[in-house]
């Protein structure tokens, strides 16, 4: 599969926690220059780099890491369109197709035209306390409301188009993207689906007597979340967490653009990488390869 896109104005961008990642980071620069592209390197935050991002001075993002650089570089990148092209440093990667021995043979097809661009949905996350909006936020991954500090389950309870669903007591509550389904959600017991679905899936965590299973909206659905109890946070992908007051309201929705990412081969890659870490998780330290 092919494009008639072909990036010439490429960044390259790593997590400022991963420090390692910038010396393979400069051999990629290196190679991409060799190759007659300019490829500036910076830290996802270096403010002088998201600025010329968000400028529209890029027409590509190369992210150097794991699955929390692709989370950062999908909020700094998505709002403005830019694809995004993951190097796999990390652990998992599930979000990232390219790993660290095959970035070479992967920059040739790329400069050659010879990719595809799958889009992935975002949600945009709404907190209202007493009537009033208290900021917006934007997932790849999830929102969630959950307990905070206290061992304490929370009383929350859940409406899907202004149509109640119903009340949990449980650990929290997540609202995830397809994307999301193989990171918290999955943790949390939830399917997992395939990434072009534009539905919003919300799993509950460790309910209490509470129903215990996942429900996939429609796509173009949304939700909401309202506390009941004072011990809860609400967090999105996995940022700091903000308390809550009961009473407050989380609303979910779908955003109104996509993050957008580079991908090599067939529409089978995503299949193809979830059976290699579900065979064998590295996480666990338990893998022979």
């Amino acid at each position: 599969m092919s494009t008639s896109f072909i990036p010439r104005k490429i960044a390259v961008a790593v997590h400022p926690r991963f420090p390692k990642a910038l010396d393979e980071a400069q051999v990629i620069a290196d190679y991409l220059q060799g190759k007659g592209v300019d490829a500036p390197i910076g830290s996802l935050r270096d403010e002088a780099l998201r600025e010329r991002v968000k400028k529209g001075e890029f027409d590509l993002l190369i992210a150097v890491g794991g699955d929390g650089t692709i989370l950062r570089a999908g909020h700094l990148c998505a709002p403005c369109g830019v694809p995004i092209l993951g190097i796999n440093l990390g652990k998992l990667g599930f979000l990232i197709q390219v790993q660290r021995d095959s970035w070479q043979e992967q920059l040739g097809k790329l400069l050659a035209g010879e990719f595809w661009i799958e889009n992935r949905l975002m949600i945009m996350a709404e907190l209202f306390r007493s009537g009033e909006k208290q900021g917006a936020w934007h997932a790849l991954n999830e929102a969630a409301v959950s307990r905070g500090q206290y061992l304490n389950p929370v009383h929350i309870s859940a409406s899907v188009d202004g149509l109640e669903l119903t009340t949990y007591v449980a650990d929290g509550l997540i609202a995830a993207t397809a994307t999301g389904s193989t990171a918290y959600a999955l943790a949390a017991g939830g399917p997992i689906l395939p990434p072009e679905l534009r539905n919003i899936l919300i799993v509950p965590i460790a309910p209490h007597l509470s129903i215990d299973r996942a429900v996939v909206l429609a796509e173009g659905a949304s939700v909401e979340i309202t506390v009941h109890s004072e011990n809860a946070v609400f967090s999105v992908d996995g940022q700091t967490p903000i308390g809550l007051d009961a009473g407050d309201r989380v609303a979910i929705c779908s955003a109104d653009y996509s993050a957008k990412f580079i991908r090599f081969g067939d529409l089978g890659y995503f299949y193809r990488n979830l059976r290699a870490h579900m065979n064998q998780n590295p996480s666990t330290g338990n893998n022979k390869e």
